[in-house]
């Protein structure tokens, strides 16, 4: 198994970074919160986690070890491969899937894309005992509510970011995340959270568009 992989970010994509380890590019499927964490040429190191199927070898990269664990362990449940797992911690952080399991909170779990309701009371049931509870202390979680209510939304931080990584400057990352937030809103006021993956993907094809 290849636990980890550290070297130079040769190439970023919406959701692959190319990170070269001893003169060979590796490439690493990641969600958007990781590849945002990311600079091309600069020093990077992310937890990795090798899906072996007959007709390929997929790595998949992520921010911290907790990542991962929560990513294999998404997996040990019924009709949750790699893409979906990964899908999910797109949407969430890993104390927000302990929280959301431990809570039996179905709308949080059915903000992933290709999750139903029938999806997600499966997905309580089944990774209920396998989770565990947030990391995070009561007071730390509060803080961070606090915080996210009193700056701006974190999907506006975490999608910029993103389209940064990706090479874009500084001004046209506004305008972009400026364009998809009708559609981050709608989304947050159906009382989900908003969906980094698919926004960013939007926001992309208005750059794509502009150029």
């Amino acid at each position: 198994m290849i636990a980890f992989v550290s070297g130079a970010v040769a190439a970023l994509a919406p959701t692959t970074a190319v990170i070269e380890v001893g003169g060979v590019g590796m490439a690493v499927h990641c969600t958007p919160g990781t590849i945002a964490g990311l600079r091309l040429g600069k020093e990077a190191k992310l937890a990795t986690s090798l899906v072996v199927r007959e007709d390929s070898l997929t790595l998949y990269g992520f921010a911290d070890d907790d990542e991962r664990q929560v990513f294999e362990l998404l997996q040990t449940a019924s009709g949750v491969g790699p893409r979906l797992a990964q899908a999910m911690l797109g949407v969430h952080s890993p104390d927000a899937l302990r929280l959301a399991v431990s809570t039996g909170d179905e709308k949080s779990l059915m903000a992933v894309p290709g999750i139903g309701k029938k999806g997600a009371q499966k997905l309580l049931l089944e990774l209920k005992d396998k989770l565990g509870q947030p990391l995070g202390t009561g007071a730390l979680v509060g803080a961070q509510r606090a915080a996210a209510a009193a700056g701006p939304a974190p999907w506006t931080e975490q999608l910029q970011a993103a389209l940064i990584g990706l090479g874009y400057a500084s001004r046209e990352a506004e305008e972009a995340v400026s364009a998809v937030t009708p559609q981050a809103e709608e989304a947050l006021a159906a009382g989900g959270p908003a969906p980094v993956p698919q926004l960013l993907r939007a926001a992309l094809q208005t750059l794509n568009r502009a150029r």
